[in-house]
């Protein structure tokens, strides 16, 4: 049945989020997530939200990407920072 297959997906999605450490990993199985997610609402029948939810999944990892990227950025500019303010020391 394609509900049970859809919520094992979004299961493992979700434990995949929680357990991985790494940002690009945690994308990977938010895209699982999400499939899972569209498919428990297609088996619903609700095919016009599953509609929307296939056209905003994407635009909504991609800002998630974005966030990631500007994240690690200012991770590493602290982390430089803290290197040279440890070397003037």
């Amino acid at each position: 049945n394609i509900t049970y297959v859809s919520a094992a997906v979004v299961i493992i999605g979700s434990v995949g989020i929680i357990a991985l450490p790494k940002p690009i990993d945690k994308v990977i199985m938010f895209g699982l997530l999400q499939g899972g997610f569209i498919g428990m609402i297609a088996a619903a029948r609700y095919l016009d939200v599953a509609m929307a939810a296939a056209i905003f999944d994407p635009i909504s990892t991609v800002i998630l990407l974005i966030g990631i990227t500007k994240l690690d950025e200012i991770r590493k500019k602290k982390q430089k920072q803290a290197q040279e303010e440890g070397f003037l020391v």
